[in-house]
């Protein structure tokens, strides 16, 4: 039968909504598949790594009837990358294999079978469905995802936090060094929500969102006690949640602290840049001496040498030399398009406060660290 007929382009765009999730490496075989569903003339197509499920369906043309089947995703995908965008492809099944062919190209790709196939145990007590413009959610998580935990043993910190609150929204995320916290302002009051999103969910979620306004174009939310649903622009995606307490961000914020500069952002960050060249890869440690009028960017290496970068700040606080691991500097520098960085600082040993001045709702925090 023919499973579908559609234009290249179409039939990539879908599958490459749900690529995201598959490992190129797993224990079980058939989780490198996605699970192609037809019903009728509609085909739903899923894809799982037993912790998130993303699923979408598409109108693709083919014979009208029932029908599942797995095949290999990136397989499926590289070769339809490989064919013209405008050109018509046919999926067609026969016994355990199926049949790709476009234009004078023809392959065979061998399938499982799709009862095989696990899917995710969808929870049955959600509490109340809310909304966000897509560009509220993408923003926020573009904001903080950096400084989350890579493989921490402290499980709970290879998430964001996320915090629903009537009108505000806040995303938090550390990695025991650094904190970053992004919030903003929306239209609905919203109820009261406190999870943690896997790391793997939001970065799919980042890939995924849309810079989109539009309310019918909104990403649809709902949570359960072990996990979340969001459903926009066509997918279902289904995430297990990071169980565990979530360190008390508001205690790791400094207040007062009785030292402040503001200057240009890109030039700190290139000054930065430049200073890191000399540092050692095992050892990212830059220091920074700030005094009246002005402040230098110092680093250097085993092989003794250095780097020293001088800016003119306008600055009329107390001398102050603090080291810090830059590549925790350069992170939130180089992910802001923001004009201007705002340092608040108390001591040489104390955590020092980054925000934006032209960005409510911005803070990151940088522990520093002895040089």
């Amino acid at each position: 039968m023919i499973v579908l007929k559609a234009l290249q382009a179409e039939l990539l765009a879908a599958v490459q909504r749900v690529l995201g999730v598959v490992e190129r490496r797993h224990t079980l075989p058939i989780l490198a598949n996605v699970l192609i569903r037809k019903t009728q003339a509609s085909i739903e197509l899923t894809t799982n790594d037993l912790e998130l499920q993303l699923r979408t369906r598409a109108e693709l043309g083919g014979d009208k009837a029932d029908f599942a089947t797995t095949v290999n995703a990136r397989k499926l995908a590289e070769i339809l990358r490989a064919m013209p965008a405008d050109q018509i492809v046919t999926l067609s099944a026969s016994k355990n294999k199926l049949s790709l062919q476009g234009g004078q190209s023809r392959f065979t790709l061998q399938t499982l079978p799709a009862e095989d196939f696990p899917l995710v145990q969808e929870a049955t007590a959600y509490a109340p469905m809310f909304e966000l413009p897509q560009a509220v959610l993408k923003a926020l998580i573009e904001q903080v995802e950096f400084a989350m935990a890579v493989q921490d043993i402290r499980y709970f910190l290879n998430g964001v936090l996320f915090i629903a609150d009537g009108r505000s929204l806040t995303l938090v995320a550390t990695d025991g060094n650094r904190l970053a916290l992004a919030r903003a302002t929306v239209e609905h009051a919203l109820p009261r929500q406190e999870v943690i999103l896997p790391r793997k969910t939001v970065l799919e979620l980042q890939r995924l969102l849309r810079d989109s306004t539009a309310p019918d174009q909104a990403v649809q939310i709902r949570f359960a006690a072990p996990q979340a649903t969001f459903a926009f622009n066509g997918i279902e995606f289904i995430t297990k949640l990071v169980e565990g307490r979530f360190p008390d961000y508001k205690r790791v914020i400094p207040t007062g602290n009785r030292n402040t500069l503001t200057l240009g952002r890109a030039p700190l960050l290139a000054g930065l840049q430049r200073a890191a060249i000399l540092t050692s890869e095992k050892f990212r440690g830059v220091r920074l001496h700030l005094a009246p009028g002005a402040l230098r960017i110092a680093a250097s290496n085993a092989q003794q040498e250095q780097a020293d970068e001088d800016i003119e700040v306008d600055y009329g606080g107390e001398p102050i030399e603090i080291g810090f691991n830059i590549t925790y500097l350069v992170d939130v520098l180089a992910h802001a398009n923001d004009d201007l960085v705002k340092l608040e600082l108390q001591d040489a040993h104390s955590s020092v406060l980054f925000s934006f001045p032209e960005r409510a709702g911005f803070q990151y925090v940088v522990s520093p660290m002895r040089l």
